[in-house]
């Protein structure tokens, strides 16, 4: 079998180890030849192009198993790349099989460096093929095509959950939970994960086994866009499927703008490109209200929530979202006593919107001050 040569992210051992798993494989240095290496445009990962006099590093595996070749292909073709046969240099010129992109899938970006993706991008993605090579065997290497980005945006969350202060809450780190079984049940947009477990209890000995279920989402920006010249706010209205699925004969809802933070997105770049996205607005500041889990028995979503400071004028559309996520959002401009008041009305019926409205009441006199 031909051995494989690798040019950009899985020449980082460490993720190679992942999606292998236990291999005999040999690796050893190579180059190919009149091809360049650049960041896929807008992504977090490596494009290859056919460029003359140029030339491309890399490894050359070889000795790899069956198993061994379906794990790479399973991997890699949830990025959208497919083998090709190529020259590679290294120990002498011989035949090679690389893993080129789809026509049209990417473009080129920035030169890659191996260097800064591993700083800047190797801990998530590591994380990522932990989740991603767990559904080897699971799912086609279309269907985790799919699923990569919310791969990565759960990955993302992972990196970004680094604690709060806990001057009165327990120091027990999570280290100290014994995890007995770990499963997932359900694995699509979102995912599911049942654990069986033991903690530590405040008595100082450790649970009985305990099964527990966990609902596996990613962090996400929440902005209620706010003028304090005009004082008026923008809220935002959607279908929504947690109030469709409990039963609300109402399942339209009245919120802050809201959206999930993308791997290598800061909060505060989700909060001011879902601001662009899905109402048209550049904000001029963002003022931090709160980070907190949504519903932490069960979910893993964690709100980094903002007021946005913007121009909110008459002549706003009416009408926001991106055709691309299938969003429908409608944009409702009023004044700031007139939503405070949906709060006693009821028809503010969700956390993010209820707290960012009680919060800017605080704060109200201080940012009209300043405007």
């Amino acid at each position: 079998m031909a051995a494989l040569f690798f040019y950009g992210t899985l020449r980082d051992r460490a993720l190679l180890d992942i999606v292998l798993g236990p291999s005999g494989a040999q690796v050893r240095a190579g180059v190919l030849p009149d091809y360049r290496v650049s960041w896929a445009k807008e992504q977090i990962f490596p494009y290859i192009e056919a460029l003359p006099g140029a030339s491309a590093e890399g490894l050359l595996l070889s000795g790899l198993t069956d198993n061994d070749i379906a794990r790479l292909d399973f991997y890699e073709g949830g990025f959208g790349y497919d083998l090709r046969d190529v020259q590679v240099e290294g120990g002498g010129r011989g035949a090679a099989r690389i893993y080129f992109p789809r026509p049209g899938l990417w473009q080129a970006g920035a030169p890659f460096v191996l260097a800064d993706w591993q700083e800047t991008y190797g801990p998530l993605s590591r994380i990522a093929a932990r989740e991603a090579m767990s559904y080897f065997g699971r799912f086609t290497t279309q269907e985790m095509a799919g699923r990569m980005p919310m791969i990565r945006a759960r990955a993302a969350a992972r990196l970004l959950a680094q604690g709060v202060p806990h001057a009165i809450r327990s120091d027990t780190q999570a280290s100290a939970v014994e995890v007995i079984t770990e499963e997932s049940p359900h694995a699509g947009f979102f995912v599911t994960k049942a654990l069986t477990l033991r903690h530590p209890k405040f008595d100082g000995h450790l649970s009985a086994p305990l099964r527990r279920e966990v609902f596996v989402a990613t962090d996400a920006a929440i902005v209620l866009p706010y003028d304090p010249v005009r004082d008026r706010v923008l809220l935002i209205e959607q279908f929504r499927m947690g109030p469709f699925g409990r039963g609300d004969p109402y399942p339209w809802m009245l919120e802050p703008v809201a959206g999930r933070v993308d791997p290598g997105e800061t909060p505060e770049q989700t909060a001011h490109r879902e601001c662009s996205e899905e109402a048209g607005l550049t904000l001029t500041a963002l003022e931090p209200i709160a980070s907190y889990y949504c519903s932490p028995g069960g979910v893993t979503e964690y709100f980094h929530t903002y007021l946005g400071l913007a121009d909110l004028p008459d002549d706003l559309p009416r009408l926001g979202g991106l055709a691309t996520e299938a969003e429908d959002i409608r944009l409702h401009l009023m004044p700031f006593e007139r939503a405070y008041a949906l709060i006693e009305t009821g028809e503010a019926d969700n956390g993010p919107l209820i707290l960012a409205l009680m919060w800017l009441a605080r704060e109200r006199d201080r940012l009209r001050a300043a405007a």
